[in-house]
């Protein structure tokens, strides 16, 4: 799924080109639609939900068999053991499946994934991100990653080692905070655009460019 034109691509990678100008440092742009599938955490609730089912059938049987019988007439009918058993199963069944099913509308999915699941596989992706595509891929190790995951609506910043010695986590929060500003109204590109003359601005004071510089890593935009 692409959320930019190339008009909006064009934006991003600008404002990469004019960041690197000040700074040896080289900034490396992501923007991703998800960070993860979470096929696991669907079939967590889906399990989860199936068990509870069978559990509130062992507990309290008699709303179940009631509605039951109601189904198939009004018919009394003697339940025997193994029917109990199968009537158990086959509740837990049916509604893992109808679980599973529900989830495939994606809004939904993404909206009963626990905040924490979303915030920590959002930052394994970045750092996945960063060691392909920054890290150490620059003669002084001054690769900054700008990550941005749309589903999850998170953000990360990473950077190399010899970076993150000399700036605080708490300078690329006043520069995600400006990002978001901007993305939280729809404007992905300009938002983006916006974090990376912030993230610029801080590695021109450490890492000012040199005469002999050359720009090691590709302004572009990277869509996944």
């Amino acid at each position: 799924m692409s959320y930019l034109n190339e008009e909006q691509h064009k934006i991003v990678s600008s404002a990469v080109a004019e960041a690197e100008l000040t700074t040896s440092g080289e900034i490396v742009t992501v923007l991703a639609d998800r960070s993860d599938d979470y096929n696991d955490v669907a079939l967590w609730w889906a399990a989860g939900l199936g068990f509870t089912a069978m559990s509130l059938f062992a507990a309290l049987p008699e709303p179940f068999l009631s509605f039951w019988d109601m189904l198939i007439g009004g018919w009394s009918h003697e339940w025997t053991t193994g029917e109990l058993a199968s009537m158990t199963i086959g509740l837990g069944i049916l509604t893992f499946v109808i679980m599973l099913g529900l989830q495939q509308w994606q809004p939904l999915k993404f909206f009963i994934i626990p905040n924490p699941v979303k915030t920590s596989r959002a930052h394994e992706q970045a750092i996945k991100h960063f060691k392909v595509g920054a890290e150490r891929r620059t003669v002084g190790a001054t690769g900054v990653l700008i990550y941005l995951s749309m589903r999850e609506h998170r953000a990360e910043i990473v950077a190399d080692d010899s970076i993150a010695e000399k700036v605080e986590a708490e300078v690329w929060g006043e520069a995600m905070g400006d990002m978001l500003v901007r993305i939280r109204k729809g404007q992905i590109a300009e938002g983006m655009a916006a974090g990376v003359r912030d993230v610029g601005f801080v590695l021109s004071q450490h890492f000012p460019r040199g005469e002999e510089d050359e720009n090691e890593l590709p302004d572009r935009l990277i869509e996944v």
